[in-house]
Parts: structure tokens; C-alpha cells; sequence
């Protein structure tokens, strides 16, 4: 029989644990057996020793039996998932899920709403009118056996050791332990049913991991954790120094990714969109090399298939597909009011989490738990980082609900910099980590 103690001690001194001394205290946890101050100090000495791979392996399975587990089996192929750390504007599901689809890869996905001042992919669709992210498991399975793709809530009780715990390190300042991040999101990936897992990474100013040391770390560890429990796991690592794409706010976002399917949207949010979807295609075993996997994806891109694939997931999830060929049948803004450049030179930075929040006081995120989305509001970004400008050039645009857009209007200005010297825009795409 294990103590709680014991297993704190040899933690805090550094010592490898058990698959068994885990799972013991997942589960105890997990059933109130064991209490919060000994939970906190279990987590406080995983933040200062860390965990091997191998523990981190049995933190991640010790999570995903706490609570139900998708049965994907009966879905023919290889089922992929995507996972990003997220980011302001980062509207990748939206637009992988059809186009990996459209190229045979079934997609299982089970996303998230916003937890901060954007909204998540949930959000964003059901901005779309009719659209409805709760399907039954026996709905969600023949969904994508015959279309290939279906995006849904998280359903039933999926890692509830993992609610548990990340409500504990959040206020026990545990929530950056690389382990324990790692092990958190691993765990709703394996839950949900996915077969092999690609990950988006995000570091910079934007991102959660705010150097490329730390989002390699987390990478590395997540994809470790992946390959040690059978699934077939890599990772790109890119940068959120500035957002990705132009639009920031939910229906903004679906318009841009009905662009970027079209082949019309920004260069940096369809070259992501590429690098991500040719990784799920050779984790999916629809193509050998990353070459072959592009080619297959800018095919789909050109003639259609893609697009008209996200109209035949809307209209299956009871929205109005007729969205794909007219946006303005997406929620609109009574204003949109242009943010003038204050003086002439280069954009040189574009502070993405401060502009999320400048998107979130007009109601596109949840600035505070309580907040409403409005799927209207939002901000579309005119300029990127490198960008020329002239003093009173319009560098964004705030679509808004009420003209009371001067909190909004004050961020953009002093978060968007214009200086002399001209700064090159950050690379977006960083390692690829893929644990072989």
C-alpha cells in the first residue's frame, strides 16, 4: 500500500516514480482520497524536479482511464488530430479539417472554446448560423465515416483527473511545469480516440511558451509522450509574435478561412495550414514525403474539393453552408470604424496578446468567464510586421456593435509600433520535432 507522503518525499529528492505510485495518486485525486495540500505539494516538487518521459507516460494514461475513452475504431483509416497551443487568430482547425479530409485522412475532432480573450474553434463555427457542435458518439462516428471530417465538443467524461488537477495548479502557480502541461493536453488527445497526433507548438510574445527553448521543451515532451503510448506523434514549432492572418474575432475568422480554402487567404495562416495538413497526411499514411503531401493539399486547395467539403460539414451540423459562396450571410458588425497609422515608417511589432485583447473589450473573447461572445466584433489587421506605412494609413479596422471603441482604438495604436527602421517579419515556421 502506497502514502501519499512517500511519494511526495521521493518526488521533492528527485527520484523517477512508479507507473503504480502514479496512478495511485491520479486516482486518489482524482476521488478525494487524497486531499489538496497534498496534491499541491506532489505538483510543486513536479515543478521543480521534473518528470523523465517514462513519467510522464504514466501521468498522461493514468488521466485518460480517470474518465471515458472514445472508441474510433469503428471509423475506417487512421484517424489524425491537430493540437495547437494556441494564439491570437489562429484559425487552423477551421481549415485543416476539410482540407486534410478532402485528401482521405478521416478527422475525428474534439475542440475547445476560448479560455481567454479569443474564442476557440467551437466558438468560431457557431458563429456560423444553425451550427451545432454537439453530435452524438454514434452520430460523430458515421459523420465522418461518410464525410471524412466532423468537429464537436468534448463529450461525456473525458479526463476528469486532468480538470481536476489543472484547477489545482492554477492557483498553486503550477500551471508552466513543461511535464505537467505535456501531460495535460496529451491526455484529451488519446481520450478523444486519435490514432496519431500532430502538434502545433506556438512560442513569442502571443504564445503561452514564450521563448523557443520552452515550446521546444514542451514539444519534445508531448511528442515523446505520444510515441511511448503508441501513437504516432510530431510537432512543428511556430511563431505568435504577431497573429496569424488578418482577422482577429469569430465570424472574421470563418470568412478568412473560407478565403484561405479558396487559395485567396494570407500568406502566413495557408503556409501553416500546409506544414500542418502535409504532417497529418504522412502520420496518416496518405503520402510518403512532406512533398508529396503538399502537392496533394495546394490540389485539393485549387480545384474546390476543400471548400465544398466544409460546406457538406456545416450543412451535416445543421448550419448554413451557403456561407462558403456568400460570407455576408455570416454575422457583420453595425460599424466598422478605420485605426489610422499615427506616423509614416515600418511596422516593426505587432503585440499579439495585447491586440486579442483589444478584439476581446469589444466582446469577440471571453475577457472574463462571464463575458458573452459577440460573433460579430472583431478587428481585421491591414498591416503586418515589415509592412510600409503612411501616417494616417489604415493599419486595422474595428468592426464593433457600439461606437464606444476607444479602449479597442488606444491598444491598436500603442500595441501596433511604426518606427524608422525597418524589422524584418519572424519566420514563422521553427523545428519540426518528430521523436525519431
Amino acid at each position: 500500500m502506497f502514502r501519499m507522503v512517500d511519494i511526495i518525499e521521493k518526488k521533492r529528492n528527485g527520484g523517477q516514480l512508479t507507473e503504480q505510485e502514479i496512478t495511485f495518486f491520479v486516482n486518489g485525486y482524482t476521488n478525494g482520497t487524497i486531499p489538496d495540500y497534498q496534491a499541491s505539494a506532489f505538483l510543486m516538487a513536479v515543478y521543480f524536479k521534473g518528470m523523465t518521459a517514462e513519467e510522464q507516460g504514466h501521468l498522461t494514461m493514468a488521466m485518460v482511464k480517470s474518465g471515458d475513452e472514445i472508441d474510433l475504431s469503428a471509423i475506417r483509416g487512421i484517424k489524425v488530430d491537430k493540437h495547437s497551443t494556441g494564439g491570437v487568430g489562429d484559425t487552423t482547425t477551421l481549415i485543416l479539417a476539410p482540407l486534410v479530409a478532402a485528401c482521405g485522412v478521416p478527422v475525428a475532432k474534439m475542440s475547445g472554446r476560448g479560455l481567454g480573450h479569443t474564442g476557440g474553434t467551437l466558438d468560431k463555427l457557431e458563429s456560423i448560423g444553425g451550427f451545432h457542435v454537439e453530435l452524438t458518439e454514434e452520430q460523430f462516428i458515421n459523420q465522418v465515416n461518410e464525410l471524412k471530417v466532423a468537429v464537436i465538443g468534448q463529450s461525456g467524461n473525458l479526463t476528469p483527473a486532468d480538470k481536476s488537477l489543472y484547477a489545482l495548479r492554477d492557483v498553486t502557480a503550477t500551471v508552466d511545469s513543461i511535464p505537467l502541461i505535456a501531460s495535460s493536453i496529451m491526455s484529451k488527445k488519446i481520450a478523444a480516440g486519435a490514432d496519431a497526433i500532430v502538434l502545433d507548438v506556438k512560442t513569442g510574445e502571443g504564445a503561452f511558451m514564450k521563448t523557443v527553448e520552452d515550446a521546444k521543451a514542451l514539444a519534445e515532451s508531448m511528442v515523446a509522450i505520444g510515441r511511448q503510448v503508441g501513437r504516432n506523434t510530431m510537432a512543428v514549432i511556430s511563431n505568435m509574435s504577431q497573429p496569424l492572418g488578418f482577422a482577429i474575432g469569430n465570424a472574421l475568422e470563418v470568412k478568412e478561412a473560407i478565403e484561405t480554402l479558396k487559395g485567396e487567404g494570407p500568406e502566413d495562416l495557408t503556409e501553416l495550414c500546409l506544414v500542418l495538413g502535409s504532417k497529418m497526411l504522412v502520420v496518416g499514411g496518405k503520402a510518403e514525403t512532406i512533398e508529396e503531401a503538399r502537392g496533394q493539399l495546394t490540389a485539393v486547395m485549387k480545384d474546390g474539393s476543400a471548400l465544398k467539403l466544409f460546406g457538406e460539414l456545416i450543412k451535416a451540423q445543421g448550419g448554413n453552408e451557403a456561407v462558403i459562396h456568400d460570407p455576408s450571410k455570416l454575422p457583420t458588425a453595425t460599424y466598422q470604424i478605420e485605426v489610422p497609422a499615427l506616423q509614416s515608417g515600418f511596422i516593426t511589432k505587432m503585440e499579439a496578446d495585447d491586440l486579442g485583447v483589444a478584439a476581446a473589450i469589444l466582446g469577440a473573447g471571453r475577457a472574463t468567464k462571464d463575458d458573452q461572445i459577440d460573433p460579430a466584433v472583431g478587428i481585421m489587421l491591414k498591416k503586418k510586421i515589415g509592412d510600409t506605412v503612411e501616417k494616417g494609413e489604415t493599419i486595422a479596422i474595428i468592426h464593433s456593435n457600439s461606437k464606444e471603441i476607444e479602449k479597442s482604438l488606444q491598444l491598436l495604436q500603442e500595441h501596433i509600433r511604426i518606427e524608422n527602421d525597418y524589422v524584418a517579419p519572424p519566420s514563422l515556421i521553427g523545428d519540426v520535432i518528430t521523436g525519431d
